[in-house]
């Protein structure tokens, strides 16, 4: 037998191998089944079923508090200009060169009313959909991209298409789970190298959609995004912004990028987030991470504000809901990012304490 005929045989086999281990991991994959999806306007709802529904009070105005303790900025002497920590970072992935050129692209396409979707589509566009089940339908999905290993940049990007297409279209209540699986089908064809199939996406709902069901749905969705596919998330700033704000720890802090991730997460499951761009909450979970990590410390800094664009002030609304989801003030009945976040690998962010109030003395200008 010559060595060709040795080669092919052995990748044969190994094919031969890959298919049965596929098909028996997808015979054992576990069901993500989703919950009934609550008809209520506000994402703060029970998850026992016998407790009374409360619905969250407003947020309090910060107003003027009895007493609030002044925090000062921190010296930032041994931090270099924004142009410096780019020039010497030995990461390709960063692109040294032409990382400013990048991000200043960045920042003006997320800011394109067609990659936009609307600030209040639920009470202009939708009928049957409240944002309680936008919000259940995004927690469940947290689970599927978990369940499929997909990268964070799937799910930014699933959710991204579901708020643009439900801005566009009206969708009945029994085909929003429909328009979550279609949506993370399409974003992991345009991220992933090896994207489930449609038939993981028909099994991981127990069937209650057919392949033709979510083809259709895929088809009607890329219609209505026109194609327009690619987009700047959260993501795509989070890593720089975590970054610059290790600079002024002494040692960098493990715990610092998976927290920012983690608010992140959370912030998308709230409907009210919907009306900030991208950058701005990564900037706003990054605030809070630092806030949360040293709260003595002063979570924003002159380096800070150049590299993100934003000043403190800019992100007071952001950071108070993302605040009230860390808290559980908000959306208390979506646990699995929380879920996710409580893992060891993402070292146990989500049960990090917090202060239950975030001082107004925060938002004044910073001041070296």
């Amino acid at each position: 037998m010559t060595v060709k005929e040795i080669c092919v045989r052995m990748t044969r086999a190994a094919a031969k191998r890959k298919a049965m281990a596929t098909e028996e991991e997808r015979v054992n994959k576990k069901r993500v089944v989703l919950g009934e999806l609550p008809n209520v306007s506000n994402v703060a709802v029970s998850a026992n079923p016998n407790q009374k529904i409360e619905i969250s009070k407003p947020r309090k105005s910060h107003g003027a508090p009895a007493k609030q303790t002044k925090i000062a900025p921190v010296a930032l002497a041994t931090v270099e200009s924004v142009s410096d920590i780019d020039a010497r970072s030995d990461d390709p992935k960063m692109c040294g060169p032409f990382v400013t050129d990048i991000y200043e692209y960045l920042r003006e396409l997320e800011v394109k009313p067609k990659l936009r979707p609307l600030p209040d589509y639920i009470e202009k566009v939708q009928k049957d959909v409240t944002p309680s089940m936008r919000g259940v339908l995004v927690d469940w999905l947290v689970e599927v991209a978990e369940e499929y290993n997909l990268v964070p940049e799937t799910f930014y990007l699933t959710v991204s298409y579901i708020d643009r297409f439900m801005s566009l279209k009206t969708v009945n209540k029994q085909k929003l789970q429909l328009v979550g699986v279609s949506a993370m089908l399409i974003a992991s064809k345009y991220e992933e190298i090896s994207p489930p199939k449609v038939e993981d996406f028909c099994y991981i709902t127990e069937n209650t959609y057919t392949k033709q069901d979510v083809v259709k749905m895929e088809a009607d969705i890329l219609l209505a995004l026109q194609f327009e596919l690619g987009r700047p998330t959260i993501n795509s700033f989070i890593r720089r912004f975590t970054r610059v704000a290790q600079e002024d720890f002494k040692v960098p802090h493990l715990q610092l990028e998976p927290l920012s991730c983690y608010l992140s997460e959370l912030s998308i499951l709230d409907y009210k987030t919907v009306k900030f761009v991208p950058s701005l909450l990564a900037a706003s979970a990054v605030f809070l991470a630092r806030f949360i990590i040293r709260p003595k410390q002063h979570p924003w800094n002159q380096v800070l504000e150049e590299y993100t664009k934003y000043k403190a002030a800019d992100l007071q609304v952001c950071v108070g809901i993302m605040h009230d989801l860390y808290l559980s003030r908000r959306g208390a009945n979506l646990q699995a990012v929380r879920d996710k976040y409580k893992d060891p690998k993402f070292q146990c962010v989500a049960t990090m304490p917090v202060s239950p109030e975030v001082p107004v003395t925060l938002w004044e200008d910073v001041t070296i």
